[in-house]
């Protein structure tokens, strides 16, 4: 099979306007790992408009992909590279040397039996070197009080080789991923053409290996904000075996306006995607996150959001009912019902997770499941 090869030079790409690699050339450096022939191939580059092309040449830093938790003005970070956001679940962040760097965030999660979560994030899950995974893998699982690790990763839409062919990253996860406790496996495809035959191929591969696959998908404007890709996208992952977890809303950060819809808008594109797909792409749900956890809305009704919590930073449950005023794209808009409010706020208290001890700014790219 032919190799996939990163692109260092963009000069010999006829078919990329000018105005593009200057914007590739900027995210060169912090995302070398997008920029290979596989992926740039997916383009349609006459089309301005080609979804596959926003995604590749937006910075990910404007595009909240993940759905992170909101942790702006909170110190979530309990030793170097370790962030505690519930109670029991940890993020481990590894870069891709995978090296000493996360010795601090292991010895930390290994002293605290109470959590049994680990998400690895950071640098894609599938970045670093086989045998730095394997070493990782091998001190968690280590740990008999974690039960649940979940690794995140891009490859599977940006260079699927890199799981289909590697055998020895295949049987890390085979020895790692037994029937009593399997190692999930979060991807992120937004588009339906990124389900390649590549793609399928390594999908195939990772089930074999006895690992569980899942998907989130921000819903982002331009992209993927039609219910007709969208059942499309649901009904690919579901028929290569992947269930869709959940779509979620794209959180407005700096430079990334032009991403951003009304909440409703979002709601109604996800119902009508449900309605179309058949299988289990029927039960994915619409998330929302915000500094006090993570939630899912069920309805949005006449000018009202039915919202629920299934994370949050204080192990608060219930349904929240709030006023959704036309056009508003987050959950700070939706803050009219004083009841509601409070809850809000006692949700997103700062007191410790934890050790807490130390601040932290979080990635745009963690993934919260």
């Amino acid at each position: 099979m032919a190799e996939v090869k990163r692109i260092t030079n963009f000069d010999n790409y006829t078919m990329i306007p000018e105005p593009d690699k200057e914007q590739l050339r900027k995210i060169q450096d912090k995302f070398s790992y997008r920029l290979n022939d596989y992926y740039v191939n997916l383009i349609q580059w006459e089309d301005p408009k080609d979804p596959i092309r926003k995604l590749l040449v937006t910075p990910s830093e404007i595009l909240s992909e993940y759905g992170m938790m909101d942790a702006k003005g909170y110190s979530l970070e309990q030793a170097p590279g370790c962030m505690v956001i519930y109670r029991t679940t940890a993020l481990l962040s590894i870069t891709e040397d995978c090296g000493a760097e996360t010795l601090p965030g292991l010895k930390y999660i290994a002293a605290n039996t109470e959590i049994n979560s680990v998400i690895i994030t950071g640098a894609d899950s599938f970045r670093p070197a086989t045998e730095r995974l394997h070493q990782l893998l091998s001190r968690l699982r280590d740990m008999k009080h974690v039960h649940v690790i979940r690794l995140r990763t891009k490859m599977t839409s940006f260079n699927p080789k890199r799981i289909s062919e590697d055998m020895e990253l295949l049987y890390t996860l085979h020895d790692f991923s037994t029937p009593e406790q399997r190692i999930y496996i979060s991807n992120h495809v937004n588009h339906p053409r990124e389900l390649t035959t590549d793609a399928i191929r390594a999908f195939r591969a990772l089930h074999d290996a006895g690992v569980i696959l899942n998907n989130q998908t921000p819903i982002l404007k331009g992209v993927n904000d039609d219910p007709v890709v969208l059942a499309e996208l649901l009904d690919k992952l579901s028929g290569a075996g992947v269930t869709p977890y959940d779509f979620f809303v794209n959180r407005q950060v700096k430079g990334n306006h032009e991403f951003v819809l009304p909440l409703e808008e979002v709601y109604q594109i996800v119902e009508e995607a449900k309605y179309r797909t058949v299988g289990s792409g029927k039960g994915v749900r619409l998330s929302i996150n915000h500094r006090s956890g993570k939630m899912e809305i069920m309805a949005i009704n006449q000018g009202k959001a039915y919202l629920k919590y299934y994370r949050s930073r204080n192990d608060q449950e219930g349904i929240l009912i709030l006023d959704c005023p036309p056009g508003a794209t987050e959950l700070d808009e939706l803050q009219n019902d004083e009841l509601a409010r409070r809850k809000l706020q006692r949700n997103a208290a700062t007191e410790p997770l934890a050790s807490e001890n130390s601040d932290s700014e979080t990635s745009s790219e963690i993934g919260v499941l």
